[in-house]
């Protein structure tokens, strides 16, 4: 099992430590609710160290770029980042991933912690066109500050104004005294902030300098079972659970990050754009409980006549909206806002209906 750079810190912290993605992670420090609210309402700091990192380099890297991820990367200018996905071949998605723009010809994608090794094999094993690659996950440390008064606050620590900057954009910052770190307003929370890369020898000190900035706002250190609940309050898909190699992107909602483009011909072009055009059986939606209830992954979603119409993907307590959430696929028929559907819990059916994303609105 490997440890990120913050182990130490986390357990001298008396964080619940649990095995993540092959990863020893904290899952839990004062308690999930609490963590998720001081997310919501102040900030909160996670560690994301698990998260991989590959560089794509030289005059192939957008080329290659272009091929391997579902997203039109050519409308990236330097400092833009882009949420993707790779296409499997067969119509599902081997990741989803962010794409940073350092320059014309240099590329990071930042892929799940679970998926580093079957992603670092598949880019290679598409890598017909000469880029450069190179796996960095080892050497790379990540925070997420995460909350309304992350910028803020993280404004404390670097010269470089921070507090403006639009969603998804990134710089190259001295923070806290070192130096080219990149510093991201991206998230995975809903609730506004930063994500942080560095070298793993400045993880402790970068993290000290995070606790001690936000101390005046509340911040708090942030476990992954936080992680998750904020996640799915917004509707936003975890690998493994919402999307994995049998979903396609056009099931899951993803249509908005599939560009069918003139000048872009990727994995699974033809098979997607069929998709999109014919239509497909199944989709992936979020639903409220109506019946008092707690959805879970792989519960069966059913009609009213107790017929089988899908299956949860995830589902929770709304830490704010004190209610069950969920996400789950469904026949096609069943995925429109306000349709009645029920999940089989302890084999009774609950009443639950069909909403948009997110499911908390500020």
């Amino acid at each position: 099992m490997k440890h990120t750079a913050l182990t130490r810190i986390h357990e001298k912290l008396g964080a619940k430590m649990s095995p993540f993605a092959g990863f020893y992670m904290p899952i839990k420090y004062t308690g999930d609710i609490d963590e998720h609210v001081t997310v919501r309402n102040a900030l909160g700091v996670f560690d994301v160290s698990h998260m991989g990192e590959f560089w794509v380099k030289g005059p192939k890297a957008l080329d290659f770029v272009q091929k391997v991820t579902s997203n039109d990367a050519s409308v990236l200018v330097d400092g833009k980042v882009q949420y993707s996905c790779f296409p499997n071949g067969k119509g599902g998605i081997v990741d989803d991933l962010l794409i940073y723009r350092i320059n014309a010809e240099m590329y990071l994608l930042v892929v799940n912690a679970a998926n580093i090794d079957k992603d670092w094999v598949w880019c290679n094993k598409q890598n017909d066109i000469g880029a450069v690659l190179y796996n960095a996950s080892d050497e790379i440390s990540q925070v997420a500050v995460q909350g309304p008064m992350a910028l803020k606050a993280m404004q404390k620590m670097t010269n470089t104004p921070v507090t403006d900057m639009e969603y998804y954009i990134f710089k190259k910052i001295d923070f806290a005294g070192v130096k080219n770190v990149i510093f991201s307003t991206t998230g995975y929370t809903g609730a506004g902030g930063c994500e942080i890369y560095f070298a793993n020898k400045d993880a402790e000190t970068i993290w000290n300098a995070v606790m001690e900035a936000g101390k005046e706002f509340g911040i708090k250190p942030i476990g992954l079972a936080a992680r998750d609940t904020l996640r799915l309050e917004m509707g936003f898909c975890l690998y493994g659970n919402d999307i994995d190699d049998t979903t396609s992107p056009i099931e899951a909602g993803l249509g908005w990050i599939t560009k069918f483009v003139p000048h872009k011909n990727f994995i699974d072009k033809e098979i997607l754009l069929q998709q999109k055009e014919k239509g497909v059986a199944r989709k992936l939606v979020g639903f409220e409980m109506i019946d008092r209830g707690i959805a879970r992954h792989e519960y069966e979603i059913v009609d009213a006549k107790g017929e089988n119409i899908g299956h949860v993907t995830s589902g929770t307590m709304s830490p704010m909206m004190k209610i069950g959430i969920g996400m789950g696929y469904v026949k096609s028929e069943f995925s429109k806002p306000g349709v009645e559907i029920y999940i089989k819990i302890r084999d009774k059916a609950l009443k639950a209906k069909v909403v948009k994303f997110p499911f908390y609105k500020k």
